[in-house]
């Protein structure tokens, strides 16, 4: 088992686009990391640098205490698993599980060891003499896991692995991977666009965006107190309530009215924008105490809650209710601020001031 340690990591393309403009990471020893951004932000670019499979234009990798840079992957002790399983059709479970451990010389005795192990792990046994062709989608993804997991490296890289697979299955594995994860106590890096993936999963989370680092921290700390608007935006479904607001009179105050209780340290005199979580606000009947005046422009029922979009002082709010509460659309309704204190930002330079 061994940390990783990213230093000033830059990426540079020949024809001049940039897939990483800096990154520093510590990722420690045995923990479930996972790597958190939408499409082109640079985290299949950071991991694949990290396995050796891209060369950085400049920066350091250190796996342990060994600097990687010129190691070619073989060399590195990682095992990675993709988003396509890349499973050898012709093999039977068992060979696709054995082929890297036949592929170092290892004697048979051990590699027989070490599929039956990996194989109990992963509930495999039953479909050891099957070939990829009669597994399902969930199954194979457990056979590529395992095939990495027979190598006992000392890094775990896992490239969106779970993307080809439905919700439920998704749901499925990610309790899998979180548990073996325990068990083994191998260091595993995960990259994901998916955040619910990331905050079921993660000890820790990066955000990533533009090939820039916006935010490391623990799923709580990254959902109650993002970094940047663009953290804010990007975590949480649906994301936060992004609020144009000045400090008046005690609290924070958007242009419709709308009082927020403000953080001691809120800067006054200029405009802020406070990130509202939808749970933190209330959808009431018109005219109650403390609410400004809005309209029902949706309502999204999902079993356990109700989403609605409001609309007041020309602008729309999204608020989780109960799925008690009913509302019509184009109702009048009241919306007010129950929740604590909201994060702060600065318009301008869009990072967290309060």
């Amino acid at each position: 088992m061994a940390g990783i340690e990213i230093t000033a990591l830059h990426k540079r393309y020949p024809d001049g686009t940039v897939a990483v403009e800096r990154v520093d990471l510590s990722i420690r020893d045995g923990e479930l990391f996972v790597m958190l951004g939408p499409s082109g932000c640079g985290k299949t670019t950071t991991l694949r640098a990290v396995a050796g499979l891209e060369r950085q234009t400049s920066g350091d990798i250190r796996i342990g205490d060994t600097l990687v840079n010129d190691l070619p992957p073989a060399e590195r002790d990682i095992a990675m698993v993709f988003q396509f399983y890349a499973l050898y059709p012709h093999l039977r479970t068992r060979d696709n599980l054995a082929f890297p451990l036949r592929a170092e010389g290892l004697p048979e005795t051990e590699v027989r060891a070490r599929v039956a192990e990996a194989a109990r792990m992963l509930q495999l046994e039953k479909l050891l003499d099957r070939r990829p062709a009669r597994l399902s989608g969930g199954e194979q993804q457990r056979v590529a896991l395992a095939r990495a997991l027979v190598r006992r490296p000392r890094a775990f890289l896992m490239d969106e692995p779970l993307t080809n697979l439905d919700a439920e299955l998704r749901a499925d594995m990610r309790t899998e991977i979180k548990h073996l994860q325990a068990q083994l106590g191998t260091t595993m890096v995960h990259v994901t666009h998916d955040q619910v993936e990331a905050m079921s999963l993660g000890h820790r989370i990066a955000i990533l965006n533009k090939g820039r680092l916006e935010q490391v921290g623990t799923p709580l700390e990254v959902y109650n107190r993002p970094a940047s608007l663009f953290c804010a935006a990007f975590i949480g479904s649906p994301p936060m309530n992004l609020l144009e607001v000045e400090v008046s009179e005690g609290a924070l105050r958007t242009s419709g009215g709308l009082a927020i209780l403000p953080p001691p340290d809120a800067p006054r005199g200029r405009p802020l924008v406070a990130g509202v979580r939808p749970e933190a606000l209330e959808v009431v009947a018109a005219g109650e105490a403390g609410a400004v005046p809005a309209r029902v422009v949706s309502a999204e029922a999902l079993g356990d809650e109700i989403i609605y979009v409001v609309s007041s002082g020309g602008r729309d709010l999204r608020v989780r209710m109960p799925p008690t509460s009913r509302f019509a659309p184009d109702a009048p309704v009241g919306v007010r601020h129950t929740g604590g204190p909201p994060p702060v930002y600065d318009p301008t330079s869009e990072e967290l001031v309060a």
